[in-house]
């Protein structure tokens, strides 16, 4: 199974064939706008799923996706596009949506099956109490992600195989990557960020993020005009002080100085030159000689 070719050359014509009148939309877009801003922001992310999915070569062996679907913007606008992408054949695997229902107090539990039933998407809701496990082991003061989300993917990686399938799609998306980067760098002392394509530690589930290459903004106004019903996070988005929200804001900042900076970070990771980090187990220094040596 292979994607389309994503060349900048002759991709052009290829999206305007898919997004014409003729070729139909899938039930998730029923309902979306037909402005000439929505249209070209739905064709941009689009490209950048393409590109993300040829780029890490996602497909390589792969039939059946479980696409994690939390209720927030992110994660909709993950499954709206996997959706788009099968329904004009340029995603040839079988998709099936989860969601982890955690036990949050107030958690409205119809909202993602009725969802997901009205636009006709094979789904599974898994219920296993972790908000419970996690407000009892966590001292307070202290933030919840870590073991939230240790968690939360133990029990999506049993869901997925399971539901025989071959990888774990998240929606994780370019300011994930770049936060994630930066607490890895200030509090870590490492360079490492978020894989775009990872293989599970017990080797038998792939993990992919084919919003990769997506800018959170972009996936906040697609997510808004397809009036997704977004079900708030009540347990670690709740928190004040965590050290992603401190990278945000500098991101941001960073970002209202200089436009355009995002993008050049998200490149830098992809342009890796070893011989001018300080990891010796990255580049042989030792076997660097002059000519007369």
């Amino acid at each position: 199974m292979t994607l389309l070719s994503v060349d900048p050359a002759n991709d052009a014509s290829v999206e305007d064939d898919a997004f014409s009148t003729d070729a139909g939309v899938h039930p998730v877009f029923a309902k979306a706008p037909h402005s000439v801003a929505f249209n070209k922001l739905r064709k941009r992310l689009i490209r950048q799923v393409r590109q993300a999915i040829a780029d890490f070569d996602m497909l390589k062996g792969q039939k059946r996706w479980l696409v994690g679907l939390s209720g927030g913007k992110d994660s909709y606008g993950l499954l709206a596009l996997l959706l788009d992408l099968q329904w004009r054949g340029l995603l040839p695997v079988e998709l099936v949506a989860c969601n982890l229902d955690q036990g949050q107090p107030n958690f409205p539990k119809h909202i993602l099956p009725d969802y997901l039933a009205s636009i006709g998407v094979k789904h599974r809701i898994e219920y296993r109490d972790t908000y419970s496990v996690v407000k009892e082991k966590v001292p307070t003061g202290a933030t919840y992600c870590s073991l939230c989300s240790r968690l939360r993917r133990g029990n999506l990686y049993r869901v997925a195989r399971e539901e025989g399938c071959d990888a774990l799609v998240l929606g994780h998306h370019r300011e994930d990557i770049l936060e994630t980067f930066f607490m890895n760098f200030f509090h870590g002392g490492r360079l490492s960020a978020m894989p775009a394509k990872l293989r599970n530690d017990e080797g038998d589930l792939m993990v992919l993020r084919p919003l990769a290459y997506a800018a959170e903004d972009d996936l906040a106004r697609f997510a808004a005009a397809m009036e997704f019903p977004i079900i708030p996070c009540d347990l670690c988005g709740a928190q004040d002080g965590l050290q992603r929200n401190a990278m945000k804001e500098m991101l941001a900042g960073i970002e209202a100085k200089m436009p355009g900076r995002k993008d050049a970070m998200l490149r830098a990771l992809g342009h890796v030159d070893a011989s001018h980090l300080l990891d010796p187990k990255l580049f042989d220094f030792s076997s660097l000689t002059t000519k007369d040596t």
